[in-house]
């Protein structure tokens, strides 16, 4: 009798084969019951922001599972994840059995989500792009996919409510930094970003505005740059080791907000997702931009 021997790859393969089928013959029966309008009682998240609506709706019972990027609220990192939604595992989320995908545009990679769409899952994906309009938006579709468009409405007027007041407010104009620290290097926040979107609105000058996208950040560039503010995210100072390693990066130290203590750190999906809590980073940092200046430490 000959004896069969399965290796490790082909047994993945064997179980990623059988998840896909269980998960394909589930998405197409109820596809059909999707289709009659009815409301999705098992949905994954896809985006922090998205998630986080999902959740200022009052619809977080309806998640079964996020993605990496989902930090707030609290309950939403208890969930389980499905990896991160810029590079969204197939098998992953089809296993969680969902009646519908919610999915901001920036997730991916696009056949990832072409394959969930082929095999009969109900994927609908909302804007969010680094705008106010955007956000506006995504809270419209995510309220319309989750049969909540009073709280959705609700949510849209104290939002609006809230920045006008903050809009109102007198705007410093101090020159700031947005320091992320992603792979080790340190990266500033130029323009095209959620980052720039959000110190402009806090009445603040992004000291680099004039290149796109996020790029490295020299010792050089630091003292040219001269920024009376620095933001870091939550994340990227805890990658660095802390407030004391990040005042030893080169550059860092010479700066005048290194100088007048002027150095805050903000939750990552507050500063950089540009979600419904966008009023309070807003405020945080134009209290913060405000401050007398302190010795650093």
């Amino acid at each position: 009798m000959g004896v069969g021997v399965t290796t490790e790859g082909t047994l993945a393969r064997t179980v990623a084969r059988g998840v896909l089928a269980a998960g394909l013959a589930f998405c197409l029966s109820t596809a059909a019951w999707a289709a009659h309008g009815a409301a999705p009682k098992r949905v994954v998240t896809l985006g922090g922001s998205v998630t986080e609506i999902a959740f200022a709706l009052d619809r977080g019972d309806r998640i079964v599972a996020d993605d990496l990027s989902s930090l707030y609220p609290e309950a939403a990192t208890r969930l389980p994840r499905v990896g991160y939604y810029r590079a969204t595992p197939v098998e992953g989320v089809v296993a969680m059995r969902p009646d519908m995908v919610l999915a901001s545009e920036q997730a991916g990679p696009p056949h990832a989500i072409q394959k969930l769409t082929e095999l009969g899952v109900n994927v609908q994906v909302v804007s969010d792009q680094p705008t106010v309009a955007s956000l506006y938006r995504r809270i419209d579709q995510v309220a319309a996919a989750l049969d909540a468009k009073p709280a959705g409405a609700q949510l849209s007027a104290a939002l609006k409510r809230d920045l006008n007041r903050i809009q109102a407010q007198p705007r410093s104009g101090r020159p700031t930094l947005l320091m992320v620290n992603r792979t080790g290097a340190s990266q500033g926040a130029g323009s095209g970003t959620a980052a720039d979107e959000i110190l402009r609105l806090a009445g603040l000058t992004n000291v680099l505005a004039a290149q796109q996208g996020y790029k490295p950040l020299s010792p050089e560039a630091m003292t040219a740059l001269a920024p009376e503010l620095i933001v870091i995210t939550s994340s990227s100072l805890e990658a660095l080791g802390g407030m004391d390693k990040l005042l030893q990066v080169p550059g860092v130290i010479g700066t005048p907000a290194a100088r007048a203590g002027r150095i805050v750190v903000m939750d990552d999906l507050l500063v950089l997702g540009l979600g419904p809590r966008l009023p309070q980073a807003l405020q945080h940092l134009h209290d913060a931009a405000g401050a007398p200046a302190r010795a650093a430490r």
